[in-house]
């Protein structure tokens, strides 16, 4: 059949009843609607993509003009059908695009025809569903004879787009609903059913699986989850995953661009001769560097997705940083390890360095707990495994390579995201927790008049409050103190809703008009203030030093901070208003130095 305008929309009809849309010119790309759809379902991608493929969208089985599927059907009986439709329309080989259920028939086609099919994209697909979640499916399957009535199908949709519905997403969820009121009953309950129990149909053939394969759902899916797009990712030989953040199981509809966006892009780079080398991210390698430094002695949850999509994770304080470019760092476990199995044939890995609250995630992870992710809050990171939440810290990476390494193999990763912040680190020496951050304990002993500030930084910003007449200070007050107590730090800070992380320690002073008052500067971070008060500013650190500052001894130490944070190597400073001295956490000779030059 010849190419078919790019501006043309055909809604056509197969010899077997079949019916399908076809638009668009170029690679042929098959595109599989989940259960309730009708191809019509695929507007925006069909939209998007025919300037530059031949596409044609299905109407599967008791969906859309389609006759029903047997009574007992199965995904071959699904495949037939495309595979028939392929043929009436002389198509030789294929890309395909399956969503949910449209993705098992997509599989069921690629491993069944492997000549056929080009390369594969799986959006929001189940695998091996946990029994709570697979008992409610089946439970849903087998109550369908209510399906049709206003209430099921808000339930429905309540899953699909959140409940209560986003406003962004009303046009979405009432195309969704329009297919959902249309679909035959029959036809969707006979779907419905397989689909409820075909979940684990190629938990054994995925590793025979030719084509190159993209498995991508979103973070927020709940019924297609990223543990299982990962675990399909790492079952099969050309695999990859890709959870998309905040998204849910009708992504392809709610975020359209998005979607369509990396459908694209994969099958740009995924052609008969095979999966090309995916594209590296392109870091600035000053944060790279600054991500990496946030490690201190070390200590390390690695995580993973297990063959059977369940997270996997253990403590480590092997971990080190290997190259800059490309972005490769390595952890080691031991070949005892009960994990040792799933991490070594793992496709990739997540690194999540702990904060110096983090102790007892470190113990977890270091146990034989059956359920340690139970115990901490996690998402899934872009490749699908498990960030854990509260990090210093966290390295997304895909498995570069595997070294044997006598008791120990070490695992090499190629970052493929990577975020950190401000918080402090937890260490790890000789044998105890090492936590170098904030030591209350020392500063509880303090004199009630040593004056206690902070340098709070949100994202290359530092908080100030401006003063009535112009004016700029750092926040502080009289002692550490708690958030009841209205004249220290913390409950300055408390009194105007900010929320606060205090870390190192970064200036000590003598006030030299007041010898028995001392000042005490720690830097932390701040997360972005939500509150009214006018008065609270972030400014750029740049700019500080046009503010009006009047103790010039804060000014004094505001500028050293700019500059030991451009050059990412903070000192403590320690002396009085005249002269004192600089103690680089990494120099062993500090040099006395005047006021003047503190900055």
């Amino acid at each position: 059949m010849a190419d078919v305008a790019a501006t043309a929309w055909v809604r056509d009809t197969a010899p077997d009843g079949t019916g399908f849309i076809r638009a668009g010119s170029g690679a042929p790309v098959l595109l599989i609607h989940g259960v309730g759809m009708n191809a019509a379902i695929w507007h925006d991608q069909i939209a998007a993509m025919k300037d530059h493929h031949d596409l044609i969208a299905i109407d599967m089985l008791g969906h859309g003009v389609s006759p029903l599927p047997p009574e007992e059907a199965s995904l071959s009986d699904f495949a037939d059908q495309a595979v028939r439709l392929l043929d009436h329309l002389g198509v030789a080989s294929v890309s395909i695009v399956g969503h949910s259920m449209g993705a098992l028939v997509a599989l069921e086609i690629a491993l069944r025809t492997p000549s056929r099919v080009r390369s594969i994209v799986c959006l929001n697909a189940v695998f091996r569903r946990p029994t709570a979640l697979a008992q409610a499916v089946r439970e849903r399957a087998a109550a369908l004879g209510t399906h049709g009535n206003p209430s099921a199908i808000a339930a429905t949709l309540a899953r699909w787009f959140g409940d209560p519905l986003p406003a962004n997403l009303i046009g979405a969820a009432t195309t969704a609903r329009a297919a959902l009121e249309r679909v035959d009953p029959e036809g969707y309950a006979r779907t419905y059913r397989l689909f409820a129990h075909a979940d684990a149909e190629h938990a054994d053939a995925l590793p025979g699986l030719a084509a190159p394969a993209l498995f991508m759902t979103g973070s927020q899916d709940s019924n297609s989850t990223p543990a299982m797009s990962a675990a399909m990712a790492r079952l099969a030989p050309h695999g990859q995953c890709l959870v998309l953040n905040g998204e849910r199981h009708m992504m392809a509809m709610a975020s359209p661009e998005k979607v369509t966006k990396h459908i694209m892009e994969f099958l740009d780079t995924a052609g008969d001769a095979g999966v090309k080398p995916e594209t590296d991210a392109v870091f600035d390698s000053g944060e790279f560097r600054r991500a990496l430094g946030s490690f201190l002695t070390g200590v390390t949850i690695v995580t993973t997705i297990g063959a059977e999509g369940e997270p996997r994770g253990f403590t480590a304080n092997s971990f080190t940083s290997v190259s800059l470019e490309p972005p490769l760092v390595l952890v080691c476990i031991a070949k005892r390890a009960l994990g040792h199995s799933a991490f070594s044939t793992s496709r990739g890995f997540a690194i999540n360095i702990l904060s110096e609250d983090q102790k007892a995630h470190s113990g977890i992870f270091a146990s034989k707990a059956a359920e340690k992710f139970a115990a901490v809050a996690w998402q899934p990171g872009r490749t699908g495994n498990p960030l854990i939440d509260g990090c210093v810290a966290v390295f997304d990476c895909g498995m570069e390579q595997l070294v044997d390494a006598g008791d120990h193999s070490i695992l090499i990763g190629r970052v493929r995201d990577f975020s950190h912040n401000g918080a402090q680190p937890l260490g790890y020496c000789r044998g105890t927790y090492v936590t170098p951050g904030l030591s209350q304990e020392a500063l509880a002993a303090a004199p009630p008049d040593t004056e206690v500030g902070a340098i709070l930084e949100n994202d290359g910003r530092v908080l100030f409050v401006e003063t009535a007449d112009g004016f700029h200070e750092l926040p502080a007050g009289r002692g550490l103190g708690t958030p009841n107590e209205a004249r220290s730090l913390k409950g300055c800070l408390a009194a105007r809703a900010i929320d606060a992380q205090l870390g190192f320690l970064f200036a000590v002073w003598d006030d030299a008009a007041e010898p028995w008052r001392t000042h005490v500067y720690y830097r932390g971070t701040v997360d972005d203030p939500c509150c009214d008060d006018r008065q609270m500013q972030l400014v750029d650190i740049e700019k500080i030093a046009d503010l009006k500052i009047a103790d010039p001894a804060v000014r004094s130490m505001l500028a050293r901070y700019a500059r030991e944070r451009t050059e990412d190597a903070f000192g403590v400073y320690v002396g009085n208003e005249v002269e004192g001295e600089v103690r680089p956490l990494a120099k062993p000779s500090p040099s006395r130095i005047p006021l003047s030059g503190r900055g």
